[in-house]
C-alpha cells in the first residue's frame, strides 16, 4: 500500500498477513539490487496463496551472492525488472502487515528504496520483523538465524535461501513464536506502545529510567516507571 508515511514494526501476532523474503546481489541497500521476491498470504495463521518471481537486476550477479542463495545471470536473464514485479508484489501484499525475518534492517531497506524510485510514494505497510521476537522469547538458543529457528521447530530447511523456501519456513516459524509469545516466556512478555503498537524499551533519562517507544524518533511515547 502506497501512501505519504512509512508503516511502522509492530512486535505481536496478527492471523492475516503476508510474508515475504528477498534474494539479492548483495547486503547494501545502496547500491546492490534485488534478483527474487517472494511471497506467502497467510488467513488466520494458514499459508493461502503464494506469490514468487526471479528479477534481472541489469546487472551481472556476484559469485558470493550465486554461491549463497544459487541464483545465476542465466535465471534471470528473461526474468523481468524490479518495477514490474514489485508492482505486482505491491498488488499482492495489499494493505496486509508485511513479515519476515530480519526484514527491520535488510529486507524493508530495499523495499523502502525501490517504492520511492519506482513509484515516487511511500510503503505504508505495518511490519513484523521475527528476529527481535525471536531473540526476545528463545534466549536459550545461541543464534537466531531463520535455520536455526526451523531447526529448533523441526521444520525442514532444505532449499534455505531461496526466497519462497524461507517465506515457507519463516511463516511456520511465526506461528511458533506466536504460541511463545501467547505464554510469554522468554525473558518477559513484551510491552507494547499503546500509540503505535512498537514494541516499549527501558531507557535511562535525567530524572531517571522510564519506557520509551522503539520507534522513537517518529513515536514519542513515553511512560514513568
Amino acid at each position: 500500500m502506497l501512501g505519504n508515511r512509512r508503516g511502522n514494526r509492530l512486535e505481536k501476532y496478527v492471523q492475516d498477513y503476508v510474508v515475504f523474503d528477498l534474494e539479492t546481489t548483495g547486503v547494501s541497500p545502496s547500491w546492490d539490487e534485488v534478483i527474487e521476491l517472494s511471497a506467502i498470504r497467510v488467513r488466520g495463521g494458514q499459508a493461502a496463496e503464494e506469490f514468487s518471481s526471479l528479477v534481472n537486476p541489469g546487472r551481472s550477479i556476484p559469485y558470493g551472492a550465486s554461491q549463497v542463495n544459487g541464483i545465476t545471470d542465466e535465471m534471470v536473464a528473461n526474468a523481468p525488472a524490479f518495477d514490474r514485479v514489485l508492482a505486482s508484489f505491491l498488488d499482492f501484499a495489499g494493505e496486509d502487515v508485511l513479515v519476515g525475518h530480519n526484514i527491520h534492517s535488510f529486507d524493508m531497506l530495499f523495499l523502502y528504496r525501490d517504492v520511492e524510485r519506482f513509484f515516487g510514494r511511500l510503503l505504508e505497510n505495518d511490519y513484523i520483523d521475527t528476529l527481535p521476537i525471536a531473540r526476545s522469547y528463545l534466549p536459550q538458543l545461541a543464534h537466531h538465524r531463520l535455520t536455526d529457528l526451523a531447526s529448533f521447530y523441526g521444520i525442514s530447511v532444505n532449499g534455505a535461501h531461496r526466497a519462497l523456501n524461507d517465506c515457507r519456513m519463516n511463516q511456520q516459524v511465526f506461528e511458533y513464536l506466536a504460541k511463545e509469545m501467547q505464554k510469554g516466556s522468554g525473558r518477559t512478555a513484551q510491552r507494547l506502545c499503546p500509540r503505535c503498537g512498537q514494541g516499549l524499551k527501558l531507557r535511562s533519562g535525567r530524572y531517571g529510567q522510564f519506557w520509551g517507544c522503539s520507534g522513537y524518533p517518529r513515536c514519542r511515547y513515553t511512560e514513568n516507571l
